[in-house]
């Protein structure tokens, strides 16, 4: 088999249509659908079912195509080593992002990562935490920035800060939630992020901790809007501290108590890839934005970009400054 068959697997398999994966693959259907086919006779399966709403993939194609996932990341691997070994870090970087680009420091990483490894080409993805995380294990993504514990041994992952999260209520309950107890917070509507994020799998230990569980339950695939909806005074949900501070102070929701539950921001790869030049250029530029080398330490950058990296980092620091944006 031959790795473009692999690429044109995992394109039709992500976009579910042969038209569109085509298009992106820059290839006619006729010739796509040939690649398909032949990769089919060549494990001797069918990958997929053609369907009219488009192409589904057949069990045996759900089990395959992670480790197509995996031998493409792969063989990129192996192209970033190659050209390191040529002089200079150069290659393709999938990065997956959750929350907000302010609180992850993504201008500032990807300002340094664009300064002091210009070769390097990112394409950013924003996913629910969770599934940033299956698409970095099996191979979607190279990278992700990523909420919760890790325990998978095919992971590897570095610790960028610690989040500490609230329960939160509209501000119109106060007076109801006040002196409430856990079965009547569990009581209230609540709301939630898919079972596959790290946000949901705080609030189920917390239920179960407890011995309670939410009556109804809201479901927000953003934390954002999970905030917009309480606001809105849809219900109670965990919402980080630093954002749940400014809103109750600003009167738009009140919080129940004094529970903190914590959990770690981290970027995560696999662990097999620690080698990899780009991956080892986007730690390093992590260390050094997260000021993660403790002191003493000259950043890593390539030659000559240390200087326009630290520009960059201080130019989007003072262009994001409170004082900055309210004289916009």
């Amino acid at each position: 088999m031959e790795l473009y068959q692999l690429r044109s697997f995992v394109a039709v398999a992500e976009l579910g249509h042969l038209t569109r994966a085509a298009e992106q693959l820059h290839l006619s259907q006729p010739a796509l659908s040939a690649q398909i086919k032949a990769l089919e006779v060549e494990l001797e399966l069918e990958l997929f079912e053609r369907k009219s709403s488009g192409m589904a993939l057949t069990a045996a194609g759900k089990r395959l195509v992670g480790e197509a996932q995996k031998l493409l990341s792969g063989a990129q691997a192996l192209r970033n080593e190659a050209r390191a070994l040529r002089g200079g870090v150069a290659g393709l970087a999938r990065v997956g992002t959750v929350s907000d680009a302010q609180f992850i420091r993504l201008g500032e990483v990807t300002s340094a990562v664009v300064e002091c490894y210009p070769q390097i080409e990112v394409q950013l993805s924003h996913e629910v935490t969770g599934t940033a995380f299956e698409k970095v294990r099996d191979g979607a993504l190279d990278a992700s920035f990523y909420y919760g514990g890790l325990t998978h041994p095919t992971m590897s992952g570095l610790i960028l800060r610690e989040v500490t999260y609230r329960i939160a209520a509209p501000a119109a309950w106060h007076e109801r939630i006040a002196r409430a107890a856990w079965p009547q917070i569990a009581a209230e509507p609540w709301i939630m992020t898919p079972a596959s994020s790290t946000h949901h799998q705080l609030a189920s230990d917390l239920f179960h901790a407890h011995d309670i569980a939410p009556t109804k339950v809201i479901q927000a695939d953003d934390e954002f809007v999970v905030g917009s909806l309480i606001e809105a005074g849809l219900g109670v949900a965990l919402m980080r501290e630093d954002i749940a501070l400014e809103k109750a102070r600003g009167g738009a929701v009140c919080l129940w108590g004094d529970v903190r539950l914590t959990t770690a921001l981290r970027f995560v790869h696999l662990r097999e890839r620690e080698g990899d030049p780009v991956i080892r250029a986007l730690v390093d530029i992590l260390k050094d934005v997260w000021r993660l080398r403790g002191t003493g330490r000259r950043p890593r950058c390539a030659p000559g970009g240390e200087r326009r990296a630290a520009a960059s980092a201080n130019r989007l620091k003072r262009e994001s400054s409170p004082a900055r944006l309210a004289r916009r």
